[in-house]
């Protein structure tokens, strides 16, 4: 049991990180014509605008809160006057609110493409099969708040600091399993299904988000003329 631990939390994230980097680079320079977000809009318009915001500004906010709670170091948000109490309710407040969007927009959209006849048709198995898997990584998430709030109530900040400390630990290519070995079974459940979404990445249409055209926000204004007759 121990040996499985550690390959999860100590070599399982290098070779989701290496698939993730490397399947994409592969899949970009052999396959570009793959290398879209597949949009099924054309076919059915109902229920997606809604579905799609609620999946885009769940995940967005997720990815940003999960980047700046586990990576930045603790003694920074204690600089910041932040106290471990404080960034815990913050995770537990922010993690509610966008893990929520995301699962509602993931089922609706998996639901869309099992249900609409037209979309369906046109799904390949890894689209339906990614929107399951973040559904159920955002459920295992929320299921995680419990025992956050618990903690909190308590006033007990030590699984928040571990977790952020094994994240930093694979990062800085020190990886310490140990860091994790007693965080409750739900965390731990949930960190898989999280890494397991970086393995998937190049075989999905989430690839589009390497594309994301950030210069948009910055683009020159256009002008529009009406024709007049």
């Amino acid at each position: 049991m121990e040996f499985l631990h550690n390959f999860i939390f100590g070599v399982y994230p290098y070779i989701a990180t290496t698939v993730f980097l490397l399947g994409s680079w592969i899949r970009f320079d052999n396959e570009q014509y793959t290398w879209k977000s597949d949009s099924s809009q054309l076919l059915s318009k109902s229920g997606m605008r809604v579905a799609s915001n609620l999946f885009h500004y769940g995940i967005l906010g997720l990815f940003l809160g999960h980047v700046a709670g586990l990576l930045t170091p603790h003694a920074v948000f204690l600089g910041m006057g932040i106290s471990d109490m404080t960034h815990q309710w913050i995770a537990i407040s922010a993690g509610t609110v966008f893990g929520g969007l995301c699962l509602l927009g993931a089922i609706l959209l998996w639901l869309r493409r099992m249900t609409n006849v037209r979309v369906r048709a046109a799904s390949r198995w890894m689209d339906i099969n990614i929107l399951g898997w973040l559904a159920l990584t955002a459920a295992a998430g929320l299921a995680t708040i419990p025992t956050s709030i618990h903690h909190a109530d308590a006033g007990n900040a030590e699984t928040m600091i571990r977790l952020a400390d094994w994240v930093q630990s694979i990062l800085y290519l020190h990886p310490d399993p140990k860091l994790v070995l007693d965080v409750s079974s739900v965390y731990k459940f949930h960190m898989f299904l999280g890494m397991s979404v970086f393995l998937f990445f190049p075989f999905t249409r989430l690839v589009h988000i390497w594309s994301a055209p950030i210069g948009y926000l910055g683009r020159a204004y256009q002008i529009v003329r009406a024709k007049r007759t």
